[in-house]
Formats: structure tokens, C-alpha cells, sequence
């Protein structure tokens, strides 16, 4: 039982080692990353070049695998990309690039379909139902989870910053051994 909990309790809290556990770091993070965004100039609204943008963003999260991240991250993100999925904040389409190799080789498959987009003044809210397939726990069961993730684009139509708004415990904590049960124990006292 041991093994159980160590092959799968500590690398996820190694992992969120990497990332500030405080939430109002995150919320700063997010903040500042919008202030640095706000006067830099956006895909046109109803222009050619914002629904190739939505576009982009649909076929990258179509389907996200090790050969699809290599070809598409750095023509859909910027150099400077700021992303925030609620399990992992990073900079950067080299490091974003990293991240989604990684989340591709823990995965048997990860796909989203957009269902709706809605624009506010260069924000692009984009609501979605992804399913993931885990490698490591609940093979065969894909896990399906909702979210809204607010983009804004570059000039070029590269996203420039994308936020996940999603429950993470129910998308991927829940679903993992041991903590998992903890999680779900929690839910049902609450």
C-alpha cells in the first residue's frame, strides 16, 4: 500500500511545489499579466483573422498529443504567453510547450470541444467540455469535465494569455488514488 501512495500522492504534490500554493498569488499573477495586455492591440473583432484565432485555439485542444503539441503550440501561443490552467502557471511557448509534452505522455488522450465563445472588448471567453483519459489511473474511463478559459489574442491571432476557469478537484484530483478518496470525503461532509 505504500507504493500505492507514493507513485501517485507524491509526485502530484511535487508538482504543485512548482507552483505557488497561495491563491492570491495566482490572482496577481492573472492581474498583472491582463495589465501588461491591455494596451497591446487584439485580432480585429469579426475580422478573418479573430475566427482563424478561435479556430486555432479549437484544433490545438482538439486533440492533444506529443506530435500535435510539437507542430501547433508555438503557431498558436506567443513567445510571451501567460497561461494559467488552475493546475500549473507558465510563461512562455517553450514552457508551455514542456508543459503540454508532458501532460500528452501522462495522458492516453486529452480532447476539448468548444461549445461557445463569447467576446467583451478583446476578451474571448470560451466555454468547453474536455475529456481526459489518464494513463496512470482509471484506464478505459475517460474523466469529463466543463470550463470556461479567457483568452485574449495577440495582433498576429497567437493567444497572448490564457486563464482556465475550471474544478480541477472534479477534472483531476478526484480521480486520483488515495487522494482522490480524501477529496471525495471532504465533498460529502461539506
Amino acid at each position: 500500500m505504500k507504493w500505492l501512495l507514493f507513485v501517485t500522492v507524491i509526485p502530484v504534490l511535487a508538482g504543485c511545489a512548482s507552483v505557488s500554493m497561495k491563491p492570491e498569488t495566482g490572482l496577481a499573477d492573472y492581474n498583472q499579466a491582463l495589465r501588461e495586455l491591455q494596451t497591446r492591440p487584439t485580432v480585429a473583432p469579426g475580422s478573418a483573422a479573430e475566427r482563424e484565432a478561435i479556430d486555432r485555439f479549437k484544433a490545438f485542444f482538439a486533440d492533444i498529443t506529443e506530435t500535435s503539441v510539437r507542430a501547433k503550440v508555438r503557431t498558436t501561443y506567443t513567445d510571451d504567453t501567460f497561461f494559467n490552467d488552475t493546475l500549473k502557471t507558465v510563461r512562455g511557448n517553450a514552457a508551455l510547450e514542456e508543459y503540454f509534452l508532458e501532460t500528452a505522455k501522462n495522458t492516453r488522450h486529452v480532447r476539448a470541444e468548444v461549445q461557445d465563445v463569447a467576446v467583451s472588448d478583446g476578451n474571448y471567453y470560451i466555454r468547453w467540455e474536455m475529456d481526459v483519459e489518464f494513463a496512470m489511473f482509471r484506464r478505459g474511463k475517460p474523466v469529463r469535465t466543463i470550463g470556461i478559459t479567457h483568452v485574449r489574442f495577440a495582433e498576429d491571432g497567437r493567444i497572448a494569455l490564457h486563464q482556465d476557469f475550471w474544478d480541477s478537484a472534479a477534472g483531476f484530483y478526484e480521480h486520483v488514488p488515495v487522494l482522490g478518496s480524501g477529496i471525495r470525503l471532504i465533498k460529502c461532509r461539506l
